[in-house]
């Protein structure tokens, strides 16, 4: 960035800061639900910028983070099957399991695989095709697109050695969840560009329709960020409530519809268990039944078995929005990145690593 652009992002950037704080009257709380948003803030120091009064909490979106223990159990059970190969993303590798982690699992010579794509899962399903090759697709509606499209590509060829052990999430029924169970006061939500790229703005009319609450739909830098937040801030001060678009650049409100109908003929929507939040009603995607030769939790008779967060830790809390990272005891003491407890403090989008590297000041 030359210095030119940087001085003028700057007065743009303490402009913003003014405005915000003439809008802001009394205690507001803004949950940001994308653990992105959550690093990006934490990055560029908002939090210490912003005038008292105005909160800024995280919210479950994080993808890592509210994957239950029972998943990770279920994936390492897979693991442990002979000639299988576990693929998965590179956090999902440290989140401690009842008794063990991925990580410890490869370690013992495990063969699970760390990829950074669904089309990587089918490249090495087609070079290896004596190996049972099962990818373990945790995200939100953000990755399901590319995942369906592996799925498809790979009935397309054939490829009969790949399966898909299905965790991924939407965003929209886990912010009624939140907004239903009352149990934590938010005046509106910063929500998450990415996702809405492909879902648009209409999924979450309801937050401004049934709960009479604010949403804006913002960038990641920080300057997007700013001027979300006083998009929120203007429509409480004119008794709005409104769901808007700070990401006009990238998002558009009826979302990408090409992306959409592939994960609507690949996946359908079921009632999935989120840590810290329980069963939401489809709030997860499951693999349709015309590819359920695919599913890797059917095929190898791997139930879901419900397990308890680690004792102490407040991770499913924090993804509430109900506490934060230095509410928790084992923050910083028996939880660290090197020796993470739960998964917020893993995974590069989880409140407890972004308030470990970034300090509790910004």
């Amino acid at each position: 960035m030359n210095q030119r652009k940087r001085i003028h992002e700057g007065d743009r950037a303490s402009i913003m800061l003014k405005e915000i704080s003439a809008l802001v009257d009394g205690h507001i709380r803004l949950m940001e639900v994308c653990g992105t948003h959550t690093v990006s803030i934490f990055r560029s120091g908002i939090r210490s910028l912003l005038p008292k009064g105005l909160e800024l909490i995280s919210g479950p979106g994080c993808p890592v983070c509210v994957t239950p223990v029972g998943e990770i159990d279920r994936a390492i059970a897979l693991a442990q099957i002979q000639d299988v190969t576990l693929l998965t993303f590179g956090d999902l590798m440290r989140v401690p399991g009842t008794s063990s982690s991925l990580n410890q699992e490869r370690a013992v010579g495990r063969d699970i695989r760390v990829v950074t794509s669904p089309l990587d899962a089918l490249e090495i399903a087609q070079g290896e095709p004596q190996r049972r090759i099962i990818f373990f697709a945790v995200g939100f509606e953000t990755t399901s697109p590319a995942i369906a499209a592996a799925v498809r590509e790979a009935r397309r060829k054939r490829i009969a050695n790949l399966y898909l052990l299905c965790s991924q999430r939407l965003i929209p029924p886990a912010i009624r969840a939140l907004l239903s169970s009352r149990s934590v006061k938010i005046d509106g939500f910063i929500l998450p560009g990415h996702v809405s790229v492909i879902i648009g703005k209409t999924p979450y009319s309801f937050i401004a329709r049934e709960f009479s609450l604010m949403g804006v739909i913002t960038g990641f830098e920080a300057l997007d960020i700013l001027e979300g937040v006083y998009m929120l801030l203007r429509q409480k001060k004119e008794g709005r409530s409104e769901i808007e678009v700070q990401y006009t650049r990238v998002v558009k409100e009826e979302g990408n519809r090409l992306a959409l109908e592939i994960m609507e003929e690949v996946f359908e929507p079921f009632d999935a268990r989120w840590r810290g939040l329980g069963v939401i009603p489809e709030s997860g995607l499951t693999l349709r039944e015309e590819f359920k030769e695919m599913d890797a939790a059917l095929v190898f008779d791997i139930p879901y078995e419900d397990r308890k967060d680690p004792p102490g830790c407040l991770c499913g809390q924090i993804l509430q929005g109900l506490k934060r990272p230095l509410d928790c005891p084992l923050f910083d003491t028996r939880c660290t990145p090197e020796n993470p407890v739960g998964p917020c403090m893993v995974s590069s989008e989880g409140s407890c690593a972004a308030f470990h590297k970034y300090g509790a000041s910004t």
